[in-house]
Formats: structure tokens, sequence, C-alpha cells
């Protein structure tokens, strides 16, 4: 993996260009890989707006690729309190940075040998979305 960062739970990647470029270019990445966005977070203007505190730009799309949430589904039930798949886009000191969770990480929380595989998939193809960002 490239330019980035593991934090035991998230795999991180600085982005080239501005915050909305990034945005799309991480939509299109995912699209790319498989992923549709099912749901979209202002982290930045919800507390702005609830708490009146200004905080860098931070966007968090749940990525979710269907056949490998089915199969997630599938293997563990309870699996849907981790899902979708968040990946974050956020600034961070003038950088802009993309940070997804690692999958693996995900896959201790399960402790499930059929979900290990599953997990192992999706982080794959996160991880290349990331490496196209970047």
């Amino acid at each position: 993996m490239s330019n980035g960062s593991e934090m035991g739970y998230a795999v991180i990647r600085k982005a080239s260009g501005g915050f909305d470029q990034v945005v799309e270019r991480t939509r299109q990445a995912l699209v790319n890989q498989g992923f549709g966005i099912m749901s979209e977070i202002d982290v930045s203007a919800a507390l702005k707006k609830r708490i009146g505190a200004d905080y860098p730009r931070t966007l968090i799309l749940g990525a979710c690729n269907p056949a490998l949430a089915l199969r997630a589904l599938q293997a563990v039930t309870d699996i849907s309190v981790l899902m979708p798949c968040n990946v974050v886009i956020r600034e961070n000191q003038g950088e802009v940075e993309v940070a997804a969770i690692d999958t693996m990480a995900m896959a201790h929380l399960a402790n499930n040998p059929q979900f290990d595989e599953i997990a192992g998939e999706v982080g794959h193809l996160l991880s290349q979305a990331l490496d196209a960002i970047s």
C-alpha cells in the first residue's frame, strides 16, 4: 500500500488536489471497484449547525459492494452493525486525506473464519480505490 499509514482500524492515504476534487475522485474510484454510496455525512456542516463548532472539512461516505455485503450478512448476521464501510475525506493541516476502515480489523471483531475471506476481498477493493485516489 502506498503513501499513507495504517492505524490498526483505518487505512489512510494523502491525496493531491483540493477537497472537492478528492471527493469526486473518491466517488469514482469506489464505483470503479464495485461500491455504491449508501450514505453521506458532512461532519463539519453538522457540527457547525448543531453546536456552532468549526471543524475542518470532513465527509463520510458509506460505501457498499452489494454482492460482498450479502455474503458478509449470510456469514455473520450481526456484521450489519459494522456496515457500510466508511470512507472519509478530510482536510488535515492543509492536506486532504482519504481514510477507510481496515476490514481485517473488522474481521477480527467478527471472529468468524468465513467472514475473514470476505473482509479480505473488501479490503483489497478498498485499498485499490484508495491507491487510485492518492
